[in-house]
């Protein structure tokens, strides 16, 4: 399994339009943060997470073209803005493309991309297939995903596992039920936003302590701002099983 980092940035992604601080002013490309998304490789089995406003740039930068299905966390714009940007991988595996989420993030996928939904749509609109997400866990050919619960501030959004993978942002809180599905894992991603605590993202204290609590092998960590600092200055902070994510990194597990 492998899981490659499309985006790590914040809904504003890095550097911001405007900023002259040094992490947006910085020519290290890993301070360099399109909008949060990955792509996961299990087996035969290739799952998009999130499909934000930078999507189009994310597939072709990693030369993707083959996408199985999508796990959305939920449906706030950088994480659901670019979901017409599949249109040419649906062109090419000529199927709908298979779309998991909330049940209320799923309406949303109805309302903002009416287009797809029509009963007779036109030639160049894309196709979905839209899944509610419950608690159980679910199978994508083959491949099991475990919804994991996290809370954004007080609204109820989607982390998954896959396999000793886990995949968690824009996370504020997560309840020890949902962090007993995280025990045993190889790879953790998991959102650190800034240095300074946030009203509804885990800062770097806080999503270290779910590292410490978890103990993966590796932790990476994602939805990062420019408040954080320069990659440069963060990373030596960090314990040795954790990294600050950026744009491209793949991990394999």
């Amino acid at each position: 399994m492998k899981i490659t980092l499309l985006g790590t940035g914040t809904s504003q992604g890095v550097p911001v339009v405007g900023c002259d601080c040094a992490t947006c002013q910085s020519q290290d490309p890993r301070d360099k943060r399109l909008r949060t998304s990955a792509y996961v490789e299990a087996g035969d089995v290739r799952l998009l997470i999130d499909a934000g406003p930078d999507l189009r740039q994310q597939l072709l930068r990693q030369h993707i073209t083959r996408v199985d299905a999508i796990l959305m966390t939920h449906e706030h714009k950088d994480h659901l803005g670019g979901l017409d940007d599949i249109r040419p991988i649906y062109f090419r595996q000529e199927t709908p493309m298979p779309v998991y989420g909330l049940q209320r993030v799923l309406k949303v996928i109805r309302k903002d991309y009416d287009y797809a939904f029509k009963p007779n749509p036109y030639p160049g609109a894309p196709g979905f297939q839209l899944f509610p997400v419950r608690d159980d866990p679910f199978t994508i050919g083959g491949v099991e995903v475990v919804p994991i619960h996290v809370r954004h501030l007080t609204l109820p959004i989607l982390g998954y596992r896959i396999g000793k993978l886990a995949y968690i942002t824009d996370a504020s809180f997560i309840a020890e039920s949902e962090l007993k599905k995280l025990e045993g894992l190889e790879v953790l991603v998991v959102n650190a936003l800034r240095i300074k605590e946030h009203y509804s993202h885990f800062n770097l204290e806080q999503a270290l302590a779910v590292v410490q609590r978890l103990q993966p092998r590796r932790a990476l960590l994602t939805h990062v701002s420019d408040k954080m600092g320069p990659y440069a200055e963060v990373q030596p902070m960090l314990p040795d099983n954790v990294t600050l994510g950026y744009d491209g990194l793949t991990v394999e597990c």
